[in-house]
């Protein structure tokens, strides 16, 4: 009994550590969106979830008007599921996902219905700061 209760412990610690290590991954994928939004748009961005909390506040807040960023940094991407909750999250803001694999470039879904939306608020920002 005592042997199964430790493979339990060390079941749920290795768990835990996989959970902690998934979290510091999604904050440092967060934080070189954020880098790499400020690089190609001269505007501040930063990480959302540490000011806000809430599961309504985006993954980066930058100076791209209209627009909801939700940030994955994932090997398998289910892109419909993180586009499900990036429209849940969005309000009236454009809903998209940035995302990267690794060694991989960073990419940006949209839908095709909010693309004309989605490229005049980056051209504009663009255009703005530069």
């Amino acid at each position: 009994m005592g042997l199964l209760n430790g493979f339990a412990k060390q079941r749920e610690a290795k768990a835990m550590a996989k959970k902690i290590n998934s979290r510091s991954k999604g904050k440092r994928r967060e934080l070189e969106l954020a880098h790499e939004i400020e690089r190609i748009f001269n505007v501040p961005a930063r990480r959302g979830q540490q000011y806000c909390g809430g599961g309504d506040s985006p993954d980066v807040i930058c100076g791209i008007p209209g627009v909801h960023i939700e940030c994955k940094g994932v090997e398998r991407l289910n892109i419909n599921q993180a586009m499900d909750q990036a429209v849940a999250d969005c309000g009236e803001k454009v809903p998209s996902v940035w995302h990267i694999k690794n060694r991989q470039p960073w990419m940006v879904t949209v839908r095709l219905d909010d693309l004309l939306a989605f490229a005049t608020q980056v051209y504009l920002t663009r255009m703005e700061n530069n």
